[in-house]
């Protein structure tokens, strides 16, 4: 069976994780931001609710 002799692909499948665990969080960190962060206060009414059951 030589699906259990592990030195022709035990490399390989160390090796692509290796690439993908060093490659992808440099092109997950480049994208840019679509939306703009709002910093400003939301405006709140100043109408009360007057609830029945209180």
């Amino acid at each position: 069976m030589p699906q259990l002799i592990p030195e022709p692909w035990f490399f390989i499948f160390l090796t692509s994780w290796l690439v993908i665990f060093s490659v992808a969080p440099t092109k997950i960190l480049t994208h840019l931001n679509l939306n703009k962060p709002n910093f400003k206060k939301p405006k709140t009414s100043r109408n009360s609710w007057t609830w029945p059951w209180q």
